[in-house]
C-alpha cells in the first residue's frame, strides 16, 4: 500500500491484516515503486498525492515494467477526468476519499478474486486474428510475441471471448469483471477496451476484432464471422 497519510495507512493496514492479508506499507512514491518492483505483491493500493513520485507516475512506471497486478487507486480526487486518466494508465479500480472500510475491503476482495482467475478461465475460444489466448496460464500472444495485460484487461478479454461473438453491454461487463457495477464508472469499460485495442489490434483506430456495437456495448469478432 502506498499512502502518505500515516494515520489512514496504519488504520487500513490493521483492517487488512485482520482480514488475513499481508500488507507492506510505503509513504512516498519512489520507495513504494521500489518495493512493488522487489516484492511483486498480489495487489497495490495506490494514493495519487504522494511525495517524490505521484501516484500517476508510479502507475505508469509499473505498467511500463509489465507489473500487471491489480491497482486500486485511493484518493481525494473525485473528478471523472482524474479517474479516466488513472484507468487509461492501467488502474483497475478507484475509491474516492472519504470511503467506507467495508466498501474498500469488498473491492480488494473482488480484485484479488478476479486477478486470480475467479469465474474466468474455462473452455473458451482461444484465438482471433493473430492473437492467441491461453486462459489457464493467463497469457496472450500476438505475432508470436507475448503481450502484457493487466488482470482486469485479461478478465475483460475473457468475458468477451466467452460470449463467442455475442454482444456484451457495458453494465454486464462491469458486473462480471469488476463485480460492483453500481459504484464503477461506465467509462471504466471504455478505457479498458481502448487499452485492449491498443495492445491487440493492428490499428487501434480501426479495430477489426474488438468491436463497438452502437448503443449496446462490445463484441468480439472472430475470423469466421
Amino acid at each position: 500500500m502506498l499512502e502518505d497519510n500515516e494515520d489512514l495507512a496504519f488504520g487500513l493496514r490493521n483492517n487488512l491484516e485482520i482480514e488475513g492479508y499481508e500488507v507492506e506499507l510505503a509513504t512516498d512514491g519512489a520507495a513504494g515503486l521500489a518495493r512493488v518492483r522487489a516484492s511483486r505483491p498480489d495487489l497495490v493500493i495506490l494514493d495519487l498525492m504522494l511525495p517524490s513520485l505521484d501516484g500517476y507516475r508510479v502507475l505508469r512506471e509499473m505498467r511500463e515494467d509489465d507489473l500487471i497486478m491489480p491497482v486500486l487507486i485511493l484518493t481525494a480526487r473525485g473528478e471523472e477526468a482524474d479517474k479516466v486518466f488513472g484507468f487509461r494508465l492501467g488502474a483497475d479500480d478507484y475509491v474516492t476519499k472519504p470511503f467506507g472500510v467495508l466498501e474498500l475491503m469488498a473491492r480488494v476482495d473482488a480484485l484479488l478474486r478476479r486477478s486470480a482467475g475467479g469465474r474466468f478461465g474455462g473452455s473458451v475460444p482461444s484465438r482471433f486474428g493473430d492473437v492467441v489466448i491461453d486462459p489457464a496460464r493467463r497469457t496472450v500472444r500476438k505475432h508470436q510475441r507475448s503481450i502484457a495485460l493487466t488482470a482486469m484487461e485479461f478478465n475483460l478479454l475473457l468475458a468477451l471471448l466467452e460470449r463467442r461473438g455475442a454482444v456484451a453491454s457495458r453494465l454486464e461487463l462491469l458486473t462480471e469483471v469488476w463485480g460492483h457495477a453500481s459504484h464503477v464508472l461506465t467509462r471504466t469499460v471504455d478505457t479498458h477496451v481502448a487499452e485492449l485495442r491498443r495492445k491487440l489490434e493492428d490499428d487501434a483506430a480501426r479495430p477489426q476484432h474488438i468491436l463497438t456495437v452502437r448503443k449496446s456495448g462490445y463484441r468480439l469478432k472472430f475470423d469466421a464471422d
